[in-house]
């Protein structure tokens, strides 16, 4: 299969290919021993039509137990136990919630005990954190200093909310997280080129930030419609945080361009499943 990456981009995120599952991965993540990470793509499920075949969500029609295969095969590819997952109950919120291995399972194998949690951080090994994407914006967190992560789900409202900076002072209060020490991530997710919105969204953009960043982040096209680049918004939002430049990985791959390789919401017209995201301590 071909793969469109954005050239314009660095490459920080590689495929990888374990057991028949095709995820993608971060080499600078993978130095770091104590947590293991990844993220899905449609590649290696039992999951069949629109949402073959990798599908990682409950709520788009799916045979359950094929979900729950989908879980085991990804969580065996990419290293984590199945049993160890706590998902989140994403509502475009900027909540962030604490979890412990009291939640393992949350959202897979036991119900949700929360709900509108759009972004979820950990300091106990044998956590793995997973939120869920068909074309907004994942953000990885990692502090090597305190061993804690973080992963939120940022669609437009979060970014313009800065579910990045949300999460990052989640850390801070939780567990002592200096800002410059956070490795961050942003993956797979829609590109500017493909994303289309209207006056009213542009309108949230041009208050959140300041307008010697406009330029960046939209442009207004003939039809009136504009492009905005969430990646270039969480970027910002970064380092608006404290995070460091040098430790910001921006993604090369978006979900719009590749929907045969990723789901992408606006690609399908909603005809979809879910990819995840996920990043767990040993």
């Amino acid at each position: 299969m071909d793969i469109h990456w954005k050239q314009e981009y660095t490459g920080d995120m590689e495929v990888r290919k374990r057991d028949g599952v095709t995820y993608l991965s971060y080499p600078r993540l993978e130095r770091e021993s104590a947590i293991v990470h990844g993220f899905s793509t449609r590649l290696g499920g039992v999951s069949e039509g629109c949402l073959g075949s990798m599908n990682l969500s409950f709520s788009r029609g799916d045979n359950p137990e094929n979900v729950l295969e989908n879980y085991r095969r990804i969580s065996r590819a990419i290293g984590f136990p199945v049993e160890s997952i706590v998902t989140s109950d994403q509502t475009h919120t900027t909540n962030v919630r604490q979890v412990g291995k009291e939640d393992c399972g949350c959202g897979v194998l036991t119900p949700r005990t929360f709900h509108d949690i759009d972004g979820l951080i950990t300091n106990e090994p044998g956590v793995t954190l997973a939120t869920f994407y068909a074309d907004c914006v994942p953000l990885y967190f990692y502090d090597p200093t305190h061993k804690a992560i973080g992963l939120s789900h940022s669609g437009w409202r979060g970014t313009v909310g800065n579910i990045a900076k949300a999460t990052v002072e989640a850390m801070q209060k939780a567990y002592h997280t200096d800002p410059a020490d956070l490795i961050a991530a942003i993956g797979p997710s829609i590109c500017q080129d493909c994303y289309e919105v209207s006056e009213d969204v542009i309108k949230e953009f041009r208050q959140a930030y300041p307008e010697t960043l406009h330029k960046k982040l939209f442009y207004r096209k003939p039809n009136g419609k504009y492009q905005l680049n969430l990646w270039e918004a969480c970027h910002q939002n970064f380092l608006t945080s404290g995070i460091r430049e040098e430790n910001i990985l921006i993604p090369n791959l978006c979900t719009c361009c590749n929907p045969d390789f990723l789901y992408s919401h606006r690609a399908s017209h909603g005809k979809r499943g879910n990819l995840a995201a996920f990043l767990g301590l040993r």
